[in-house]
Order: C-alpha cells, then sequence, then structure tokens
C-alpha cells in the first residue's frame, strides 16, 4: 500500500474510501496556506486512485519518518517542493540530513516524514514532500517557522539569494485540521520515537 499526496479543488466524492484507497484523510487547506488547490487529501491505495481532473495525486517514497503519538485534532503540514535538476547526491544528502534533523531542534513537531516524489504517480515536478503533524496551528506558524534552527540550517536551501540554494522558488506549503494521525506508524520507514 503507498502513500499518495493529493492537492483537489474539493473533498473527496461521497464513498471514495470504500472503492479507492484506505483510510483517506481530507480537508480543506487553512488560511495561510500556499501553493494549493483548496483541498489536501492524504490516503494509501495500491494504484493511482481514480480522481478528479482537477486533482493533482503525487505518490510518495519514504526516505525517514518519526511517531509520535497525539490524541484528538492536529494540524497536518504538507510542504511539496522542487530540488533542481543536477544537484550533486553528496548535497541532496546533506539537504534531507537537514530536514530530517528538525524534529531534535523544533518541539512542537510531532509525527513527521520525509518522503522523495515517485514518478509511478504520473508527471509532476515535485520532488519532495515534507509532512508534519502539530497539537496547534501555533506550532506550525510561530515555533516552526520561527526557530532558529531553520533559519540556520533549512533556510539555506531555499533562499535564491544565498549561493547554494538548491530548491526551486515554486511552492506548496498547505495545512489543513485532521482528527487523527495522517503519519500511522505502521508505513514503511516510520519509527517510533
Amino acid at each position: 500500500m503507498r502513500r499518495w499526496l493529493v492537492r483537489a479543488d474539493g473533498p473527496p466524492a461521497p464513498g471514495f474510501s470504500a472503492t479507492a484507497a484506505a483510510d483517506p484523510s481530507a480537508g480543506p487547506d487553512l488560511p495561510g496556506s500556499v501553493g494549493g488547490l483548496g483541498w489536501s487529501w492524504d490516503l494509501r491505495a495500491d494504484a493511482r486512485p481514480e480522481l478528479p481532473a482537477s486533482a493533482d495525486a503525487i505518490a510518495l517514497r519514504p526516505v525517514r519518518a518519526g511517531f509520535v503519538p497525539l490524541t484528538g485534532p492536529r494540524i497536518k503540514r504538507t510542504l511539496l517542493l522542487t530540488v533542481r535538476a543536477g544537484t550533486p547526491a553528496d548535497v541532496l544528502a546533506e539537504f534531507e540530513s537537514d530536514l530530517i534533523a528538525m524534529p531534535e531542534h523544533i518541539g512542537t513537531i510531532r509525527s513527521w516524514a520525509l518522503s522523495r516524489v515517485d514518478p509511478i504517480g504520473g508527471d509532476t515536478a515535485w520532488t519532495h514532500a515534507w509532512e508534519q503533524e502539530y497539537a496547534t496551528i501555533e506550532g506550525l506558524t510561530g515555533e516552526y517557522l520561527l526557530n532558529p534552527y531553520h533559519w540556520a540550517h533549512v533556510d539555506r536551501w531555499f533562499d535564491g539569494e544565498i549561493p547554494g540554494s538548491i530548491v526551486e522558488p515554486v511552492l506548496a506549503h498547505v495545512f489543513r485540521w485532521s482528527e487523527s494521525s495522517v503519519l500511522i506508524e505502521d508505513l514503511p520507514g516510520m519509527r517510533p520515537d
């Protein structure tokens, strides 16, 4: 069973979960989201799910993840990004390592996953998905975005004015409420923290 991220202009159609996917979770993108289509879905399916033409489905191949139990609703954040073509493998590994280290420095990150985009999902420019869950929206918009580790170690990869940046300027930074964990422990690459 493969994890899929979907950007869509509306919710899944009635009956979608029973016929196409396991454990779907969907919700409207919250104010402050950028690059979404209005709704974000997370689901598991063996093959590319049947989706409306307006939806963008992204297949994921986990690099590393961490699971932290959290009860009740939570914020599910997804950052879709594109690493520039031709980036050397050692530089890409350093970039991924800096993202993976973020939960060690930013206490509001609960469960998290870094994945590469799998071409099995179809034509997409995205290369990576960086996902997290937070107990509150302030955990994302405050501690995460303003943390010194974020600015000193991670932002340099994204800022085109800094030599050595490798991430293209077009991003999808979307977040929504989820009633339960999307980044659950039984997925490939998950390890309890």
